[in-house]
């Protein structure tokens, strides 16, 4: 049978699976429903940059196992290869360049049974908060088309908000899946280190602060798309606990009464959090509070300018590696856009005595949280300080720009850094999102939860950031506030 629109997107994916599974729907009508609604709306959203209509129509038509079976899926074009697919990370520079292999991530997705049929949009090289790169354009917000449904997973976000697919692949290395998922209005768990190997492919992802995800609706569909991507790789450089039982049986059973400190201090921010961010945190804690939970103001004792200064130092020195490589690759670096031209300048002039600060600071970091949950369960915070930014409004001004390409092809990059002007740039950037970063560092799980729109119609989520091993204790709280104020029915007009 051929599935309308409002009859597709009333599923979760799960809930497709279950079709497929009873025989109600097959795999080729799933992936009819999820290219028509493609086909309806991503002239506007951008949000899908290389279709393979074909390759999945062959395999909706094979044999297909698993808790997914049958069910539409899209990948993030960046670290999500599948053979023979393109593997440009939305750079110019690699325009053209096809994946000789399939990520282990990806694999255990094909495994699961999904339908992988496009990739979506995502900044170069994953730099970036919002999504606008210059070789497939910016990806904009089913909730308001003039604004960014953030980055680096901005494509995902995009499409699964505007119910292309009801999940999507995601990464994060210092918020892409969670800073999406509020300005969507979308459930996302970044899983702490180790949780999700990409050995031996990348075994330790940007110095371990990154991981691969998804986006969803549902939070059960991103416990059990957890459940078939979590494995123990001998090969990983950081190894974590398993869950002792799948993450899915943890939806629908109580938490038990948490203690939940919440901040939305930054001193990146002198003048506080946007007021919708600061009620995005109170509308979240006022519903922990409804359903039992002791809830008061309390942070860790972070130093977050040092923990900036870390994350940014990280950064520039990883750009710095990137582009060194492509350029002995034999890859034409004029053609990566300025600005990741820039961090890597700020890189190439990182000493190894700052690097290595950095990375002493990680850990100092890490047991300022560790003892921040020794008196709380979960830390509190809103997931950005502002609600979704207006496309172009973040990028790095014209003039600048301009110079900086002059510049940087004169291989002046050590000039420019010494200027000091492109840092504060990019601080002024950071500021819009200053508070996903910490999991990241320390390496630990934390989520955003849709459960806050402004007066405009716009999402913007919370956050809670667990300690090691916590994803079953937050799918339990994520699910219970989902039950009591619920969002998957909450779409945009679109």
């Amino acid at each position: 049978m051929a599935l309308t629109f409002g009859e597709y997107s009333s599923y979760d994916a799960l809930g497709l699976a279950e079709l497929v599974r009873t025989g109600q729907a097959t795999p080729a009508e799933l992936l009819d429903a999820a290219l028509a609604r493609l086909e309806a709306v991503d002239g506007t959203l951008n949000s899908v940059v290389h279709r393979h209509e074909a390759w999945a129509r062959k395999r909706a038509q094979g044999q297909l196992d698993g808790p997914f079976a049958g069910v539409p899926f899209l990948l993030k074009n960046l670290h999500q290869q599948l053979k023979g697919w393109p593997d440009d990370s939305g750079s110019r520079a690699l325009r053209g360049q096809i994946a000789s292999f399939t990520s282990p991530t990806v694999a255990r997705w094909l495994a699961a049974g999904l339908v992988p049929f496009g990739q979506t949009n995502s900044p170069e090289f994953g730099s970036k908060g919002v999504t606008e790169p210059e070789l497939h354009g910016p990806t904009r917000n089913p909730w308001n088309p003039d604004r960014s449904p953030g980055g680096s997973s901005g494509g995902s976000a995009s499409a699964v908000a505007a119910g292309v697919v009801p999940a999507a692949g995601a990464s994060d290395g210092g918020g892409s899946i969670r800073i999406p998922a509020s300005w969507a209005g979308l459930f996302g768990l970044k899983p702490g280190r180790g949780l999700v190997p990409e050995a031996p492919v990348a075994p330790e992802a940007f110095h371990g602060y990154a991981t691969q995800g998804v986006l969803s609706r549902s939070v059960r569909d991103s416990a059990a798309l957890l459940d078939v991507t979590i494995a123990a790789e001998r090969a990983e450089s950081y190894l974590s606990a398993l869950p002792q039982r799948p993450l899915l049986q943890e939806v629908g059973v109580d938490p038990g009464k948490l203690r939940i400190g919440f901040s939305h201090a930054s001193p990146l921010r002198p003048e506080g959090a946007s007021a919708d961010a600061v009620e995005a945190v109170s509308t979240a804690a006022k519903l922990a509070e409804s359903l039992g939970h002791h809830v008061e103001e309390a942070g860790p004792g972070i130093n977050w300018t040092e923990l900036a200064e870390e994350f940014l130092t990280l950064w520039f020195s990883s750009a710095a590696y990137n582009l060194a490589e492509l350029d002995r690759l034999g890859f034409d670096i004029s053609e990566v856009e300025v600005d990741n031209r820039i961090l890597a300048a700020l890189g190439a002039g990182v000493k190894a005595t700052d690097l290595f600060r950095a990375r002493q600071r990680w850990h100092d970091q890490t047991v300022a949280l560790t003892r921040f949950f020794d008196d709380y369960d979960l830390f509190l915070t809103p997931t950005a300080a502002e609600a979704p930014p207006k496309i172009g409004s973040l990028d790095t001004p014209a003039a600048l720009a301009k110079l900086s390409g002059h510049v940087l092809n004169l291989r002046g990059g050590g000039l420019l850094a010494a200027t000091g002007i492109p840092r504060k740039v990019i601080m002024t950037n950071y500021r819009t999102v200053p508070y996903t970063q910490l999991a990241n560092v320390t390496g630990r799980p934390a989520m955003s939860v849709p459960l806050h729109w402004t007066s405009s119609g716009l999402p913007i989520g919370a956050q809670f950031v667990g300690p090691l091993g916590s994803e079953p204790l937050l799918i339990r709280l994520a699910a219970q506030l989902e039950e009591a104020q619920p969002w998957k029915d909450r779409r945009p007009a679109l």
